[in-house]
């Protein structure tokens, strides 16, 4: 599938302002550190996953095992290896997300929840927050794995600033803890979760998913309704604003960066041009979301609510 999300994007989800984050949109690769590197609620940072086949294998050859055997006890060597099993420990996670395989992926990664390395630690954040929406979790459960993955993105940020994804998944992870806190947290933290979504497109510009959270920010700010607004009001001196144009600008530069890579963002496309009284180019768009190949949960719910509006106009 195609896509990677805040309060203002992802996966279950149903409060008055849309929801800031999607679920990881399309599996087609991982976050490099620096740039895309591959691609799938996220886009043009590479969406999320590179799509990476598993050829080397999940354990080390036996003829690697026995030279790291023959040498572990040189100065440095063990850290190397460390290193590479940190590496390889990826590669089978980005395997595992753009297969779907949500509950394998979550109980490979978190056996390295200590771990220091912010790649490993990003993609437990994902992990934990996608397992949170699948239909199967228990709603204890759902408020448990969303703190979970509050703290590994926390955590990814603390050892590597400058890493693009760690900052998209925090911001996902905070507008997520946001909705077992209550509307207030959720409001007060927009203005962090927006800064987030901000640096991660500074790192990474081609990041369709975050260009796309960053339309549904603005898109949720459009859109709030009155008794929200007063509530932003005592919290802001000045308090956060946005219109449906400049969410339609986003979402177009998210399918500009990398075109059909989430069902959520044609879906919102359409829904903002219907906010925009532009039934032609929502009809359009809503079509498209409607047709999408429906490869998990959040799709099928998109392909839903694009049918609805369809019928509705």
């Amino acid at each position: 599938r195609k896509g990677e999300a805040a309060g203002a994007g992802g996966s279950p989800k149903a409060r008055r302002a849309e929801s800031i984050s999607p679920r990881s949109p399309r599996r087609r690769g991982s976050e490099p550190p620096g740039g895309r590197a591959g691609a799938r609620p996220g886009g043009g940072l590479a969406p999320e996953v590179l799509r990476k086949s598993l050829q080397r294998g999940v354990a080390l050859s036996t003829g690697s095992f026995l030279v790291y055997e023959a040498h572990k006890l040189i100065s440095g060597f063990a850290d190397v290896h460390a290193s590479f099993k940190v590496e390889e420990v990826i590669e089978q996670a980005d395997y595992l997300y753009g297969s779907g395989e949500t509950e394998k992926l979550y109980r490979l990664l978190v056996q390295h929840k200590n771990s220091d390395d912010a790649e490993l630690l990003w993609r437990l954040a994902r992990a934990s927050r996608d397992l949170a929406q699948l239909s199967s979790t228990s709603a204890e459960e759902k408020r448990q794995l969303a703190y979970e993955a509050l703290a590994y993105a926390k955590k990814a940020l603390e050892k590597n600033e400058s890493n693009f994804a760690a900052h998209k998944w925090y911001g996902i992870c905070l507008s997520d803890v946001g909705d077992f806190e209550g509307i207030k947290t959720k409001i007060g933290n927009a203005i962090v979760i927006k800064e987030h979504f901000q640096r991660a497109i500074e790192l990474n510009p081609k990041d369709a998913t975050t260009i796309h959270l960053i339309g549904i920010w603005c898109y949720s700010f459009a859109e709030m309704p009155w008794y929200q607004r007063k509530i932003a009001a005592t919290l802001f001196a000045t308090p956060p604003t946005s219109t449906f144009q400049e969410a339609l600008h986003y979402f177009h530069m998210a399918e500009e960066a990398d075109p059909n890579f989430y069902s959520k963002n044609l879906l919102f496309l359409g829904k903002t041009y219907l906010k925009l009284n532009n039934k032609k180019m929502a009809l359009l768009w809503l079509s498209k979301a409607k047709e999408y190949p429906a490869h998990t949960e959040e799709d099928k719910q998109v392909q839903k609510e694009a049918l609805e509006l369809l019928n509705s106009i």
